[in-house]
């Protein structure tokens, strides 16, 4: 990733999880943990496949699949309590972050994410790397979630800039999915 290929762009959009913060082995800790207290399998494929979902959604797809009954919002609410433990272990992505660091003030710059608020403003903050960003869009402030376009699409409204002329960095399918949606060239940053 080379900075230069962003200049032609007018917004910059950032995924957080696995994006601007290598969380997602931390994220997969707090799963399986959790998980594992209520007999539901999950596997390290089928994760980073269901990345930026948000947590109660994937909680109550994989139970209706395993035919177990709980409580999704409150087992995603356990799940986010044990990452919350480990955030102080995320590291940065360091490539993207020093591109986001060279954008800063240059370019409105969102972080639009399936994670929540609280989550993603932590990370942000255990990173050094809040002030570098206008708004963050997270799962609270969109009904529909990545594959849908709305997170990207509402960033791009709150910074003020044509969809078109954004582009998205992501580390998930479902996320490349919810930029061509939007009309947003991405980076997979994999």
């Amino acid at each position: 990733m080379n900075a230069n290929d962003f200049e032609k762009y007018d917004g910059l959009i950032f995924d957080c999880d696995g994006t601007l913060a290598d969380s997602m082995p931390l994220h997969y800790v707090a799963w399986h943990e959790t998980l594992l207290r209520y007999g539901i399998e999950f596997t390290n494929d089928r994760f980073y496949s269901m990345g930026g979902m948000p947590s109660a959604g994937i909680v109550r797809i994989l139970a209706e699949e395993q035919n177990v009954v709980v409580d999704p919002p409150r087992v995603a609410d356990e799940k986010e309590a044990a990452f919350t433990e480990l955030i102080v272990q995320v590291q940065p992505k360091v490539a993207v972050c020093e591109i986001a660091q060279q954008f800063h003030q240059k370019k409105p710059m969102a972080v639009a994410s399936g994670s929540g608020r609280d989550i993603v403003q932590r990370q942000l903050a255990a990173l050094g790397i809040s002030d570098l960003f206008a708004t963050i869009v997270a799962s609270e402030d969109t009904e529909r979630h990545k594959p849908e376009p709305d997170v990207f699409l509402e960033a791009a409204s709150r910074l003020g800039v044509d969809p078109t002329r954004c582009v998205v960095f992501e580390d998930s399918p479902l996320g490349f999915q919810a930029a061509d949606a939007a009309g947003m060239d991405w980076v997979d940053v994999r």
